[in-house]
């Protein structure tokens, strides 16, 4: 079965985005040894889970059969994108906004609010313009009633005139699981299955590139390379002819790649046909070795000839954003500045200003249409900090 959304958890590092994710699907996300030995999420993490409605009690879980010992009914299939919280990672965090319909926005109570990524992860939502909200006050058993409403309190004022203005907030403590089922409840009445374009040429973004092959693995028993993303909208099926733009560098120039689709899945279950929504994984007969490590994240799939062009340069209707933390002066010719367009990040230098428009020179090219949203970071100290959103023009 595949999930029908993709809900996306953002927020401060070490505000317990990954162990909600944990709660609400029994998945623990952070995979990577990396990640394990930090303790704190660096790549994107994926988990699907299956919401259930209990009539006689009311109430909506992941179980198949409620507490209470009645079969619940099914209601829909969802992909958690549990997104890194950390500064230096938020380029990662921006790709993860490019692919969700909702968004799980968690500040916890045993700090005041805002943080400074809680900010800026507020920013990308407003840059991206992803409306649909849910904000979970996190780690409430740290903190006294009185100091739980207070946060609650600083919760509402710091996102007045944002995006999640409206927002409701629900408190949980995820690691006994409690409250959990509030959070599936407000789901299902707050992020609804957005319409999908089933009849469009089919577009995948790519968020993950991998080689599954274990070392040591026999010749015979090799799996092609595998790719990881969203079908935004179309249709993917089994025996597909597909290409993968921009491709691979040959020379001077980036050749696209050209393969058949062999197996679907999402997450365990696997697939004759993929239709928008949810996350899902291409099985192809590549080399493995071109696949690994993320090698084609940014990427986008879909039938020959049907995909949007492969520029280096770009002209970018941009507005700079307003922030209280840092000095954020007017964009300056031959200013460096990375780019985020659907899952793709790059680096470019501002050619040209004019009007509101940067004509940026990338080094990269990058495959994506005309009117698609991007966000722009700069270099301000040593770190790269969200600093404007614009629109390919």
């Amino acid at each position: 079965m595949q999930a029908e959304i993709n809900i996306g958890t953002f927020g401060h590092v070490d505000h317990g985005k990954t162990t909600l994710t944990k709660a609400l699907t029994g998945k623990w996300t952070d995979t990577h040894s990396e990640e394990l030995k930090r303790g704190i999420s660096i790549r994107l993490g994926y988990a699907d889970v299956s919401v259930y409605y209990c009539e006689k009690c009311n109430e909506y879980s992941n179980l198949e059969k409620c507490k209470c010992g009645k079969e619940t009914e099914f209601r829909r299939r969802i992909s958690f994108v549990d997104s890194p919280g950390h500064e230096t990672l938020m380029t990662t965090a921006i790709a993860a906004s490019s692919i969700i319909d909702g968004a799980l926005f968690l500040i916890a109570a045993s700090e005041s609010c805002p943080q400074p990524q809680t900010a800026e992860h507020l920013m990308i939502l407003n840059a991206i313009g992803i409306k649909n909200i849910i904000i979970i006050q996190t780690k409430i058993d740290l903190v006294s009633k009185s100091r739980a409403i207070e946060h609650k309190n600083e919760i509402e004022n710091f996102i007045k005139g944002s995006v999640a203005e409206n927002a409701p907030i629900i408190p949980v403590l995820a690691t006994h699981g409690i409250n959990i089922e509030s959070i599936f409840e407000v789901i299902e009445e707050k992020i609804p299955t957005p319409k999908r374009d089933v009849l469009a040429a089919p577009r995948f973004y790519v968020s993950r590139s991998f080689d599954v092959n274990k070392p040591g693995t026999e010749i015979a028993k090799l799996h092609g390379g595998v790719f990881g993303g969203s079908l935004i909208q179309g249709m993917l099926k089994i025996g597909d002819e597909v290409e993968l733009r921009p491709g691979l560098q040959k020379n001077t120039f980036l050749e696209p790649i050209k393969f058949k689709i062999v197996s679907l899945h999402s997450e365990a279950d696997k697939l004759e046909q993929a239709h928008p929504g949810g996350l899902i994984a291409i099985g192809t007969l590549l080399d493995p070795s071109i696949t690994k490590s993320d090698m084609f994240v940014g990427a986008v799939i879909g039938h020959p000839g049907k995909l949007p062009p492969v520029v280096d340069v770009i002209n970018v209707k941009y507005v700079l954003l307003e922030r209280k933390d840092i000095e954020n002066l007017p964009f300056r010719q031959t200013e460096s500045i990375v780019i985020n367009a659907h899952t793709a990040t790059g680096i470019g230098v501002i050619a040209n200003l004019a009007k509101g428009i940067a004509t940026i020179k990338l080094k990269r090219p990058i495959c994506i249409d005309k009117g698609s949203k991007i966000a722009l970071s700069r270099r301000i100290g040593h770190r790269w900090r969200l600093c404007g959103c614009g629109t390919i023009s």
